[in-house]
């Protein structure tokens, strides 16, 4: 079986950055399972997956766009240090929830801190970078009618629940 619109799959991965520095890898856990086509992992390494099959191994590169896109520069942002009521040490590479406009919320990422301002960066900490991918397809499936209406994969490597 190959990999089409609403297979289950699963791969292993090693992800690296265009310096050949590793980010994240599956190595000496589960393979990471993904329900095809809705949109659980990001769309360079889907479309790239696309027609594959069990025992496939390639490596793919996937742009920033394809990625998790590239830095919007209106997601960083200088806040007060007295808008952290509450939090005595602020460092870079802290994280916090930041409240929307609309009610919802952001997490961002502390990035600088002087005296009297807090840098803060609400892009995800891989935008704007090409990304790496070293994979090997370990199953495909036809996803469960449970996996398509909930629009992941269930069990090892998905969701538990």
């Amino acid at each position: 079986m190959t990999i089409k619109e609403n297979s289950a799959v699963s791969f292993h991965y090693t992800l690296t950055d265009d310096d050949g520095q590793t980010l994240d890898s599956s190595a000496g856990k589960d393979p990471l399972a993904y329900l095809h086509g809705a949109g659980n992992i990001i769309p360079g390494l889907e479309n790239a997956l696309a027609g594959k099959k069990i025992g496939d191994s390639m490596v793919v590169a996937v742009t920033a766009a394809e990625g998790y896109g590239e830095v919007q520069q209106e997601l960083i942002q200088e806040v007060p240090r007295d808008a952290f009521q509450g939090v005595d040490s602020i460092e870079v590479g802290m994280q916090f929830e930041a409240q929307t406009g609309q009610g919802g919320s952001v997490p961002v990422t502390v990035t600088a801190v002087t005296e009297e301002l807090v840098t803060v960066d609400g892009n995800h900490p891989l935008a704007g970078k090409n990304l790496n991918f070293d994979v090997s397809i370990e199953s495909v499936r036809e996803a469960t009618e449970e996996e398509l209406e909930h629009g992941h994969v269930h069990g090892a490597g998905g969701q538990e629940h």
